[in-house]
């Protein structure tokens, strides 16, 4: 199958799996449904290991593995955060942004050029932020006010600046510390579990697992399977195609989940936000494709 083929289906699969896991947040703490869904992830991996080449792995690679982990277990959960406390509609489009944090960020500490075009989406992508947030009869200033000060953006910029580092670990763990895919997947998931259950440790007073557990257990699981799958596809693309073409594609999976989950769970301003989430997407593309 050809490799944008398996990135599409790993956007689907995304769009899924970010409108299942808010139906489950309106009932659900972030951090029990995080803990419940390694678990289930960490079982589902168990086959990748009796496919993994051990001789080929080295421990600086499964360390990098590790300490990525630790930030995509704390992102993961700041995103479950992030769409619990907003709309769908309103937190999934603001992890657009995530090329644009790179290729600034990239201008002010590694003195990078920026091409005209990048720049072009850089406006574009701060031009969609300031649509999402706008409001009826507000003043110019007041969605970048409203940005600040609502909590659940709060959680979504943090998971932008550890997804940012994270994008960029994936790559050089598959090239070039030479981690198998496999061997990935087993051990990502393992690691995730454990950062989980350390967090549930020391958060245990504000949990109720048991209670998550018996009413939630089966879509949790649902979605563990989703979740499977197109992290699987995302680093499979990754793996034989440059990642900025492959993180473009995966890009629409914000785009359907905004618009299927929109109206699913009747966010409001939907037709605004839709809008706001193309010019994003857009903006993120022209982006990284340069």
């Amino acid at each position: 199958m050809e490799w944008y083929l398996i990135a599409l289906m790993a956007a689907f699969f995304s769009a899924a799996a970010a409108i299942l896991e808010k139906k489950i947040l309106f009932k659900e703490k972030a951090l029990s449904l995080s803990l419940i869904l390694s678990l289930f992830n960490l079982i589902l991996a168990i086959p990748f290991f009796f496919f993994i080449d051990y001789p080929s792995i080295t421990s600086q690679g499964l360390l990098v593995l590790f300490f990525k982990s630790i930030l995509g277990a704390v992102a993961f959960l700041f995103v479950m955060k992030g769409i619990k406390n907003l709309e769908i509609s309103k937190a999934l489009p603001l992890l657009v942004l995530t090329p644009g944090l790179v290729a600034f960020f990239a201008f002010i500490t590694l003195g990078e050029s920026l091409k005209l075009i990048e720049i072009g989406g850089m406006l574009l992508l701060l031009g969609g932020t300031y649509i999402l947030q706008l409001k009826e009869k507000q003043s110019l200033s007041s969605p970048w006010k409203n940005f600040i000060k609502t909590k659940g953006n709060h959680y979504i910029l943090g998971a932008l600046i550890l997804f940012t580092l994270t994008s960029i670990l994936d790559k050089a763990i598959l090239k070039n510390y030479k981690v198998p895919l496999n061997a990935f997947m087993g051990f990502q998931h393992l690691f995730l579990a454990i950062v989980f259950l350390v967090l549930a440790i020391i958060y245990s007073r504000n949990l109720d697992l048991k209670k998550t557990f018996k009413f939630s257990w089966w879509p949790i699981f649902i979605l563990a399977i989703i979740t499977i799958i197109y992290r699987y596809s995302h680093l499979y693309a990754i793996s034989v195609a440059p990642v900025a073409l492959v993180l473009s594609i995966k890009r629409i999976s914000v785009f359907f989940a905004v618009l299927l989950g929109g109206k699913l769970f009747r966010d409001t301003s939907l037709k605004r936000r839709v809008i706001a989430t193309a010019i994003m997407i857009i903006g993120a593309i022209l982006i990284i494709t340069t």
